[in-house]
């Protein structure tokens, strides 16, 4: 069991998450947050599509990013930051439906480096998995 070493955890990720021009410009939610995982919900809309009307690559990726910064930052202490420094991600299925779904877990929390899978679906299906890796970092404040 991850424990939360700030007891704010959860507004801080959701306000680092969702103040960011990029999460602002996807439009996706928090689902779940807890201590180590979050659910993220990117709702279906035609500019994040392929021609065919499934989700776009780019736009698993970076929904995965996100889940799995935000799942590691839920455990950063106050004071800290985290950025990502690699991904991966493995598509497995067409992403068709009206919502995409992504779910963050710590594999493993570290002082300077987390690493955390993302598993993505659409419409119940499992169509993407990857691996996050963020770097953490005390915040400087001058």
């Amino acid at each position: 069991m991850l424990i939360a070493k700030n007891p704010e955890f959860e507004q801080f990720v959701k306000t680092a998450v969702l103040t960011m021009p990029a999460a602002m410009h996807l439009g996706f939610h928090f689902g779940h947050i807890a201590a180590g995982e979050v659910e993220l919900v990117q709702p279906y809309r035609k500019e994040l599509t392929e021609h065919n009307g499934y989700f776009q690559g780019g736009v698993l990726g970076s929904l995965a990013d996100f889940a799995g910064g935000a799942a590691a930052g839920t455990l950063l202490p106050v004071g800290w930051v985290n950025m990502t420094a690699d991904y991966t991600v493995k598509l497995l299925a067409p992403a068709e439906g009206d919502n995409l779904i992504a779910r963050g877990r710590v594999l493993k929390p570290g002082r300077a480096i987390t690493v955390a899978t993302v598993n993505l679906y659409a419409s119940e299906t499992h169509c993407a998995t990857a691996l996050v890796t963020m770097r953490n970092i005390p915040l400087v404040t001058e």
